[in-house]
């Protein structure tokens, strides 16, 4: 993997997803220090992540946080983002005392609806030229 990945968390998102590209925006807009790099799940490295960690490269249904040699996915992966961000936000990590199944159910139903719910894109997100140095 390339250097950018190894020296910043990279979030995988499904780039069709509405409501995955929305929460994009708002962790640029929260991320002050610039901590994160993005990819689609449907791009290279994308794809490269997923095989890395053994995970299915066909059924995107998670955001995943991937740090270093570590990955993160569903709610786990919201929360360690939610605890990288300014402002008030990283107080949403109390929620990780809620047990992972129950997170998670809910993270699923979501998950699960959001097609349906926000919509698709018929493509993957281009970002502007000066967001262009955060996806890899």
């Amino acid at each position: 993997m390339n250097q950018e990945i190894e020296q910043h968390p990279v979030i995988l998102f499904d780039g069709v997803c509405n409501l995955c590209n929305s929460s994009v925006q708002f962790i640029i807009n929260h991320d002050k220090q610039s901590k994160f790099r993005f990819a689609s799940l449907q791009s290279e490295t994308g794809k490269q992540l997923l095989t890395k960690f053994d995970l299915p490269t066909e059924n995107l249904y998670s955001v995943l946080l991937v740090t270093g040699e570590k990955f993160y996915d569903r709610s786990r992966a919201a929360l360690e983002i939610a605890k990288r961000l300014s402002g008030l936000w990283p107080m949403m990590y109390i929620f990780i005392i809620v047990p992972s199944p129950i997170r998670n159910f809910i993270y699923d139903y979501i998950s699960k609806n959001r097609y349906r719910w926000f919509g698709v894109r018929n493509e993957c997100m281009i970002p502007t030229p000066e967001l262009k140095s955060r996806f890899v």
